[in-house]
């Protein structure tokens, strides 16, 4: 029997959390004892996240690998652009064949507002001035389906100055959607509620966060 949904979510961030303060708890140490502690938490961590996460540890643990210092939530960063019928940019993801807004992890070297632009461009084709912030939202308080990371998602709101052809190897289509009749979603990604706020959000001049 499946376990509660509010109990998986509760469990998952219980895990990121222990998985956090291992990593940080690693950079910082300088004790031999501490650090065979802290790895220890690590690895048991790793398997919590593999656990929900449907994953094997060795998949979990390759994921983190590169994750050194003090943890932080990772920052993903997408666009909305709408057409003038208000009518929202989608793009298909290669990975699972489902639609998402334009958008993935933040660069180093580049401020949110460029890794939008860049993400648009590479994606859809379609190169975007940046008009304003729509939404910062914690992942973890959505219904996305689990995550092993706690992400951070930020979507601004893009104006079409011209278009082009797909060049990034992430997407492999684009078009535009009515709001009301969306096709299949990554919802790892975005939600179909999400995408429906970000309309509202874009017509009030607001900016929402949580």
């Amino acid at each position: 029997m499946r376990e509660p949904a509010d109990l998986t979510k509760r469990r998952l961030t219980q895990a990121r959390r222990l998985l956090a303060i291992a990593q940080s708890g690693l950079h910082y140490t300088t004790g031999a004892f501490d650090k065979e502690r802290y790895q220890e938490l690590l690895s048991i961590a790793q398997a919590q996240l593999a656990d929900l996460a449907d994953m094997n540890t060795e998949e979990v643990a390759q994921l983190f690998a590169p994750e050194e210092g003090y943890a932080n939530p990772k920052i993903d960063v997408r666009c909305a652009v709408f057409d003038d019928a208000g009518q929202i940019l989608l793009v298909r993801e290669a990975s699972d064949g489902r639609w998402s807004l334009p958008g993935g992890w933040a660069d180093i070297g580049a401020s949110p507002a460029e890794n939008a632009m860049r993400e648009v461009r590479e994606e859809s084709g379609y190169t975007v001035t940046i008009e304003r912030l729509l939404a910062i939202w914690d992942m973890p308080k959505h219904q996305h389906p689990p995550s092993v990371f706690h992400i951070w998602k930020l979507v601004f709101l893009g104006k079409i100055a011209a278009s082009g052809e797909i060049s990034g190897v992430e997407t492999d289509a684009a078009g535009f959607f009515p709001i009301d009749a969306l096709p299949p979603l990554s919802l790892g990604r975005i939600l179909p509620e999400q995408i429906r706020r970000l309309a509202e959000l874009r017509c009030e001049g607001a900016v929402e966060f949580d």
